[in-house]
């Protein structure tokens, strides 16, 4: 199997983009930009950093980010499992990219930018939930933002379908990872509470 090892390579086969593929790119948030991000309960974050890559899923119960200004997204990075995965990566190459989806919506919005770690306690408090505050915000300096073409979301029917039945749960993936039936029940049982206990 022969690899494609350079960009003329790929051009000879795709082509370069033109028209609107090019136009729809603004290196800060339009107002029109701003109010579909905004509208998101959902994105996916992608970082890099000296061990690999990482796409971490992030979701909210409103606004998965909020926009401080029209350069400028806040992330509330709330208690997750403690591998730190995407902020360990931020804190040492400062790269991310976001993929931003609306429920129902075959529209997808890429944010890539430069971001950082704060763990100021006044914006912290902005976006407190109860008396829980996120443990730190990840703050992302925009240098482009723009839509994808809907055709990824439209093949898979994604808002359509329920390919749910017969999926494994993640107490059973662990479980086969671990070689451990028994860690398979016994994980089954807490998931539930778990959740429950450290939403937020």
């Amino acid at each position: 199997m022969k690899f494609i090892k350079s960009t003329a390579e790929l051009e000879a086969l795709y082509g370069t983009p033109r028209g609107a593929a090019i136009s729809k790119v603004s290196n800060y948030l339009t107002p029109l930009y701003a109010k579909w991000i905004e509208t998101s309960r959902f994105c996916v974050l992608s970082t890099v950093g000296p061990n690999g890559t990482d796409g971490s899923p992030r979701g909210d119960d409103g606004s998965v980010v909020f926009a401080l200004n029209s350069k400028t997204l806040a992330m509330p990075d709330w208690h997750g499992n403690q591998r730190l995965d995407s902020l360990r990566n931020i804190v040492m190459d400062d790269r991310v990219s976001l993929m931003f989806m609306v429920s129902g919506s075959s529209t997808i919005v890429r944010v890539n930018g430069i971001a950082a770690l704060t763990s100021d306690d006044q914006l912290r408090r902005k976006f407190a939930r109860g008396n829980k505050k996120p443990s730190t915000i990840i703050v992302i300096n925009i240098t482009e933002v723009y839509t994808q073409c809907a055709k990824a979301v439209i093949r898979a029917a994604l808002w359509q379908r329920n390919d749910t039945e017969g999926l494994p749960s993640p107490s059973e993936i662990i479980a086969e990872v671990l070689l451990n039936r028994k860690e398979c029940s016994s994980i089954e049982q807490k998931w539930p509470q778990l959740n429950d206990e450290s939403m937020w």
